[in-house]
């Protein structure tokens, strides 16, 4: 498919550039945005009619979150924690370290250790207080499903959404890059907006991001980590045209939202919601690329056969190309092998804790913008899952 956008048919949904139409057994779509599936009737922006059938609808100015006003209850978390140049954790665990190294004696690290674990906790308790404030998004009433309610998705949906999601980013791709510390202010700035909109609660919480803490050499696999204790956010290396999301992610932990699936979803939804390009964007590749890691199961083959249902420009190609899984050869490496297992122990404590595992990431995200976008009991608009 061409930088510009050309059509997608083999018999099934149809996307051209210039206001996308999508067809499939007859239903047709226009109103000069981005598709994502649905199954009622709707007007759209200047009058067009949605015609939804188990096919992607259209993200309109109409549907897009409005701001919110002056009056709403605002909730601010302190995170004073996030504003130490060194992550309280690491001088905790690093004092006494550093103190026999240099010293010769571990006595003056343990009551460095010791001071900064009095700041950690002071510091965590005043967090405590300030989120047992918040109203926490009821997922299955505002989305109409959750955690252990989703809709899984076919394969032929998903490869379908891989083409239309191609086609999108195609058509506006941007090259335009942000400084990580103006780009968490403005992810943070619309997370707190979109989040806002359901719950009537401003929720203030800290733009700080930190670009290394321990925890990477704990969780080798991991982008980013966040601290549950004092709030602290690390992301570890530059992740190019995903950034936005992936800070967006960590923040809305950040604002008192421990499950994965929620982390993903909320990020996904506030960056499409943004109107900026960059953001929204990011949004898409993350959801490409999960999309195409369910296709893939773990196949670097199959992660690059579905790869090609994309059509991507050059620039996109290459970049959503780098998470393509490694093969067996590939992850021989002991660091590899740690992250691997790891991944497992992670992958059990997210059940314990009420989630799927690992697979939240991207089949549950998936699932959820799927099965989102089908719900009848939606009290938000379903148009917020567009591509």
């Amino acid at each position: 498919m061409p930088a510009g956008g050309s059509a997608v048919s083999a018999g099934g949904p149809t996307v051209s550039a210039g206001g996308p139409t999508v067809s499939a057994g007859g239903s047709a779509v226009s109103a000069g945005g981005s598709a994502v599936g649905g199954d009622r009737h709707r007007r759209g922006a200047g009058g067009g009619l949605l015609q939804r059938s188990r096919v992607w609808l259209v993200w309109s100015p109409e549907v897009a979150p409005q701001g919110y006003g002056s009056i709403m209850e605002r909730i601010e978390i302190p995170s004073h924690a996030t504003y130490s140049p060194v992550a309280l954790t690491d001088l905790m665990v690093g004092a006494p370290l550093a103190s026999r190294l240099l010293l010769g004696a571990v006595l003056p690290g343990q009551v460095v250790s010791a001071s900064v674990l009095g700041l950690y906790l002071g510091s965590a308790a005043q967090d405590w207080v300030a989120r047992s404030g918040i109203r926490p998004i009821d997922f299955q009433e505002e989305f109409g499903v959750d955690v252990d309610t989703l809709e899984p998705m076919t394969e032929e949906a998903r490869r379908w959404e891989v083409r239309l999601l191609g086609n999108a980013m195609n058509e506006d791709w941007t090259p335009r890059r942000i400084p990580r510390l103006r780009l968490a202010q403005l992810v943070n700035q619309h997370l707190t907006a979109y989040i806002a909109r359901i719950t009537e609660q401003e929720i203030v919480t800290s733009s700080e991001v930190r670009s290394f803490t321990l925890a990477r050499w704990v969780l080798p696999f991991a982008g980013g980590t966040y601290d549950m204790v004092s709030g602290d956010v690390a992301i570890f290396e530059d992740h190019g045209v995903f950034e936005p999301h992936v800070i967006a992610h960590e923040f809305v932990h950040r604002k008192g939202y421990g499950k994965e699936l929620h982390a993903q979803v909320l990020a996904y939804l506030a960056m499409r919601a943004s109107g900026d390009p960059v953001l929204i964007q990011a949004g898409r590749a993350e959801r490409l690329s999960r999309q195409l890691s369910v296709l893939a199961g773990g196949s670097a083959a199959r992660f690059l056969e579905a790869l090609e249902l994309a059509c991507l420009r050059p620039e996109l190609r290459g970049i959503i190309g780098q998470v393509c899984p490694a093969d067996d050869e590939g992850r021989a490496r002991i660091r590899d092998r740690i992250s691997d297992g790891m991944r497992a122990l992670y992958d059990q404590r997210m059940r314990l804790s009420g989630q799927n595992g690992l697979s939240d990431y991207d089949e549950g995200f998936t699932n959820f913008l799927w099965t989102f976008t089908h719900s009848e009991q939606a009290r938000q608009p379903r148009e917020h899952a567009a591509i």
